[in-house]
């Protein structure tokens, strides 16, 4: 893995080791993918100040995100079917983030489940719920939360209803995958993933199966999902989950002043700002291009995060300067587990840690405390 030298590099390595449906899966945008590129693109309109003479030494990226130590500020962020990336992925990619150092963030609908990722990590991790019409099965997965030690957690708010993938239909895209000949053609042509998925009994939704009522195997699961997410969610419903949940709480899917300033006054601890990474809203801003505007709004008031388009260290110093607290990476890492499993993760954490402490030092820099808008070349 340490010949792996950026992200771009790891992507194209986890193409050719990851069956095409589930690399699609992490690799595709709602309808034209334009809020999806978007995502990255804006970045690279964000210019950097050069800067000389200047003490470099005792650099330091440690930083806290929602109270809890980082080693920078970056975070696993919650992506779903994680486990067919790789065998065992939520699991190893979680042992990854700890041993790094940074926050991981288990999906709802994640292939390994909470207790399954809990069995293998030391420290707490956060999760992520998605609000179901079943509030029961929700509370329970919150009750499962709090007993797996849980630190946080991550209410997603912008997928009320599923955006279309077009990539997702055109493959058949399911967990396990379908016995059609395309999806058995894809699997033989990658051997070294199929005998990782042979080692290993967590093939589907684990937070699901077996919790929620009536679901016993996938044929269940698929018709309970399609009328589980529920189109109603309000922010009375934030409500009902801080009272439940008693502990550390982020909005995730803030793309927009008006809803962050709602978000601010819901008593969360953090918002985290992000259009599903494109692959919910297609047209919608990109993360990079609201931050600054929530941040202006609302960061007096609660912490601000962001997500989505972040392949660098740069993407993050960059972020960073322009006020978020916080930054996360999701189709980054799943390109390092699905080219390398854990080794894979870890190779990625690596690439933005240093990309991050170079260009934090060459910007004049010594203290990620200290980046804000003045590294930033303004016009």
């Amino acid at each position: 893995m340490k010949s792996v030298l950026t992200i771009a590099e790891m992507k194209e390595l986890a193409r050719r080791r990851v069956p095409r449906m589930f690399f699609d899966y992490a690799d595709s945008g709602a309808w034209t993918e334009s809020t999806y590129h978007a995502n990255e693109a804006d970045f690279s309109k964000i210019k950097l100040r050069q800067r000389v003479l200047v003490d470099m030494t005792g650099r330091s990226l440690a930083t806290e995100m929602v109270g809890e130590k980082a080693s920078m500020p970056v975070a696993l962020a919650p992506t779903g079917l994680t486990g067919m990336q790789h065998a065992d992925g939520e699991m190893l990619a979680a042992q990854a983030a700890e041993e790094f150092g940074v926050p991981f963030t288990l999906s709802t609908v994640s292939i390994c489940s909470i207790e399954d990722v809990k069995s293998v990590t030391r420290k707490p991790f956060w999760f992520q719920l998605y609000v179901m019409k079943d509030r029961e099965f929700v509370e329970n997965l919150i009750g499962r939360a709090k007993a797996a030690g849980c630190s946080a957690l991550v209410l997603t708010l912008d997928l009320q209803i599923l955006g279309q993938r077009h990539k997702d239909i055109r493959n058949g895209l399911s967990a396990p995958p379908k016995w059609t000949p395309n999806h058995v053609w894809q699997m033989a042509t990658r051997p070294g993933w199929c005998m990782g998925m042979l080692g290993t009994k967590r093939h589907t939704f684990r937070n699901i199966v077996g919790h929620a009522k009536n679901v016993s195997d996938l044929s269940s699961l698929s018709a309970w999902t399609a009328e589980q997410f529920d189109p109603q969610l309000s922010w009375k419903d934030v409500e009902w989950i801080k009272e439940r949940w008693g502990g550390k709480l982020i909005l995730k899917g803030i793309n927009d002043v008006e809803d962050a300033r709602a978000a601010a006054g819901s008593g969360a601890d953090a918002i985290i700002v992000s259009n599903h990474g494109g692959r919910q809203l297609d047209g919608a801003s990109s993360s990079i291009a609201m931050l600054p505007r929530v941040v202006d709004a609302v960061g007096d008031r609660i912490e601000v995060h962001v997500d989505g388009g972040i392949r660098s260290g740069q993407d993050v110093l960059k972020a960073v300067a322009l006020g978020a607290k916080g930054t996360y990476i999701g189709r980054p890492f799943l390109y390092g587990l699905g080219a390398g499993g854990k080794a894979g993760v870890t190779r990625v954490l690596e690439i933005i840690q240093k990309e991050l402490d170079i260009t934090m030092a060459l910007c004049g820099k010594r203290n990620i405390a200290d980046v804000d808008r003045s590294v930033l070349l303004e016009g």
